[in-house]
């Protein structure tokens, strides 16, 4: 499935840099909000959701994060150029379809305004070649 339509907001960037997910139990939160805001220069990415089951943490590496991040800091990140709009239906499907096609494995992450979809390091260079083969557009760096 191609892109919805070639809109620059649809554009691809892959962002520089490592990224991590991390899970931990629901009941951290607090503690790990504040070890996180100790090291976080509020320029780069960073997302918590929590839920009844887990505590799902995804961002930007970054020298001196908290132990532990380092570790599972093994995910390359593009992003969506956005913001688009939320009548605009079938986005992250048709991104993640070539994916699945070249057997690379994702972890999407959205925002209001558009989404961020992690790959493993080992596979940025195969998902890149499977984007631009379904016809999807990186911007200009």
């Amino acid at each position: 499935m191609s892109p919805p339509s070639d809109h620059p907001c649809l554009h691809l960037h892959v962002l520089p840099g490592a990224f991590f997910v991390r899970k931990l139990e629901p009941s951290s939160l607090i503690e790990t909000f504040k070890s996180l805001l100790e090291a976080d220069d509020s320029q780069s990415f960073l997302s918590i959701t929590r839920t009844p089951e887990e505590l799902s943490i995804t961002g930007e590496y970054r020298d001196g994060m908290p132990e532990g991040y380092k570790e599972v800091a093994g995910w390359r990140a593009f992003k969506i150029a956005g913001p688009m709009e939320f009548n605009l239906t079938g986005v992250l499907a048709g991104f993640v379809e070539p994916l699945k096609r070249a057997e690379v494995p994702i972890f999407a992450v959205s925002t209001w305004n558009t989404d961020y979809i992690l790959v493993p390091k080992e596979k940025l260079e195969i998902g890149i070649d499977a984007l631009k083969r379904d016809g999807w557009t990186f911007a200009v760096e």
